[in-house]
């Protein structure tokens, strides 16, 4: 059950334990809400027949019922709200560490504003469902069942009276499940579409107002922020259809109770004190189930929120083992062939070998797989045919993150985070010292800048760095890659932000870091691979030549038009 549980609600096991007490706890609150109706019930029928009371016994029920109620909704109040609190918490950090092992053609596919959504929205909203509408619905539920069997035993018939609306009623919210997550659906969409649409305003602010295209953009925004509201309401208001109808029909329950008892009275077949009871009974039986109709609905609708969840869960992560002994740092490509999805090839029967102590460039027309390639090489994504070898060793078998711990990476968008420009650089090697940051620091030439900072290498950078250059923040990202100083090193187009001075600083720098190491190296200037020791050109995802530059140069092929092309501009 308690699997079956976890995969219901994406929950972790001890959040399903938690959700199982919870249940219980709902149970024996509803139950013990019964205890004042029966002492009552003794009240009338004393009263009727005439008997003495035995106040002692009355008031002495009376404070054992209260004292049973204070400590069972105490024990319910901890088994739903703080177990849901610490699950919500769980569960966030589960599916964080699940994006940390999932491949990145998974977040090829998602947009931010979706995963966020996801971590932030979705567990608030199971967080809710948790504490109020799940434990309150199967609390409902049990207990119901186990007062209505109880009733039998009082009059069969004045119990059918009683409950012949309840199976109808939850059969009305049951059976519009299929309509509540078809309207819950077309609500998230809408949701994700809106704030996709506010992210990339926000991003691209710059670009819309140098364009004077802000009043156009936000027309459209506008309009999802409305569809927004709009399914809010639909939804809404479908899903008041069946509670309302639900609702209204559990009512006629009372109507039953009081026609029947009225009937069997008139022929003596039943007492007024039991007649009594059940209208207590039913008045206290029908108002946790008036909130079941609604929580029902509500935990319906949760079934698009946990999809979205389990979609994340499920995804299948890289594995491999962290007994990773090379041979050298030779990276072979052998026939490998990869597709970001199954109706298009970005890459071919791809072939060469990047050999240790020698730079690799790849280069060719925008398109052709250079950066995918550089992708596969650090196993960024598993690759569909033929192999990737890392000295010798298979890197699909390899844990991505032992296999990470050998690459150092310049990326061609540059990624900061809002913390100091030492703090920065230091995530290349976490235990580096401040002296050990400084020299990769001035390695890659960031001295200058950083010394017309306000606070020099203490200064806040901003959120990815805006307060900085493109290339300040690419000199940044190059120091990261020094000071992790890993013995194979992949530079996408490094020094494309980078003036040509610094250029040439910068190559300097990393010719005393690359000794002995294996480079690979994306660039379009051919200025940058000239001093490459070999040339892997691609074209439309195949290796269309490979050489020296010296042996490309020779032939009339794609790199000695490049550069020529790039000569005459």
């Amino acid at each position: 059950m308690i699997t079956k549980l976890q995969r219901t609600f994406a929950l972790s096991e001890q959040g399903a334990k938690d959700l199982v007490k919870g249940c219980l706890a709902c149970v024996l609150q509803n139950l013990s809400f019964m205890f004042p109706v029966g002492l009552l019930f003794f009240l009338v029928s004393d009263l009727l027949e005439g008997r003495p009371l035995n106040m002692a016994f009355y008031i002495g029920g009376s404070l054992i019922c209260l004292l049973l109620i204070f400590l069972v909704t105490f024990f319910q109040y901890n088994a739903t709200y703080f177990a849901t609190y610490i699950e919500s918490g769980v569960r966030r950090i589960s599916l964080a560490e699940k994006l940390r092992k999932i491949p990145l053609s998974f977040f090829g596919k998602k947009d931010l504003a979706d995963l966020t959504s996801t971590i932030m929205a979705d567990c608030t909203y199971l967080e809710q469902s948790f504490s109020h509408y799940v434990p309150e619905l199967f609390g409902s539920i049990i207990s119901t069942v186990i007062i209505a069997i109880s009733l039998f035993f009082f009059d069969w018939r004045m119990s059918l009276a009683a409950l012949w609306v309840l199976p109808i009623s939850f059969a009305i919210v049951y059976f519009s499940a299929k309509v509540q997550e078809r309207l819950s659906r077309k609500q998230m969409d809408a949701k994700m579409a809106c704030a996709d649409g506010i992210q990339e305003c926000l991003e691209t602010v710059q670009d819309l107002r140098s364009n004077n295209a802000e009043e156009a953009y936000m027309k459209g925004l506008d309009r999802k922020i409305k569809a927004v509201e709009r399914r809010a309401v639909i939804s809404e208001f479908g899903t008041a259809i069946f509670v309302v109808s639900a609702s209204l029909i559990l009512k006629l329950g009372i109507a039953t109770v009081a026609l029947a008892g009225a009937f069997f009275l008139a022929d003596g077949s039943l007492t007024v004190a039991v007649f009594f009871m059940y209208l207590l009974v039913v008045s206290r039986l029908y108002d946790p189930l008036q909130a079941a109709l609604q929580n029902l609905a509500a935990v319906i609708s949760t079934r698009t929120n946990i999809g979205r969840m389990n979609e994340i869960f499920d995804h299948s992560i890289q594995e491999g083992t962290k007994d990773f002994s090379p041979s050298g740092c030779d990276i072979v490509f052998d026939r490998v062939g990869f597709a970001y999805n199954e109706d298009e090839t970005v890459l071919q029967e791809v072939s060469f070998t990047a050999k240790q102590g020698e730079v690799t460039a790849l280069v060719g027309p925008s398109g052709g797989g250079k950066t995918t390639v550089s992708r596969l090489a650090a196993r960024f994504w598993d690759i569909d045919r033929g192999t990737i070898t890392l000295g010798g060793q298979d890197i699909s078998r390899i844990d991505p993150e032992t296999l990470l711990s050998m690459y150092s990476i310049v990326f061609q968008d540059v990624t900061l985070f809002n913390n100091t420009v030492m703090e920065n650089i230091r995530i290349g090697r976490r235990d580096a010292t401040d002296e050990e940051v400084l020299a990769a620091a001035k390695a890659a030439c960031c001295d200058q800048f950083v010394s017309e900072l306000p606070l020099g290498y203490d200064t806040m950078i901003g959120e990815n760095g805006t307060t900085l250059s493109g290339g300040e923040r690419q000199r940044i990202s190059i120091a990261r890659a020094l000071l992790k100083d890993a013995p194979i090193i992949l530079l996408d187009e490094a020094t494309a932000s980078l003036d040509v001075e610094n250029e040439t600083l910068i190559q300097e720098a990393l010719s005393r870091l690359i000794k002995d190491k294996t480079v690979l190296i994306i660039a379009h200037r051919m200025r940058t691979v000239a001093g490459a020791d070999k040339i892997v050109v691609l074209e439309e995802g195949k290796v269309a030549e490979q050489g020296t530059p010296e042996a490309l140069l020779q032939r009339d092929g794609i790199y000695r038009n490049m550069v020529r092309l790039q000569q005459a501009v």
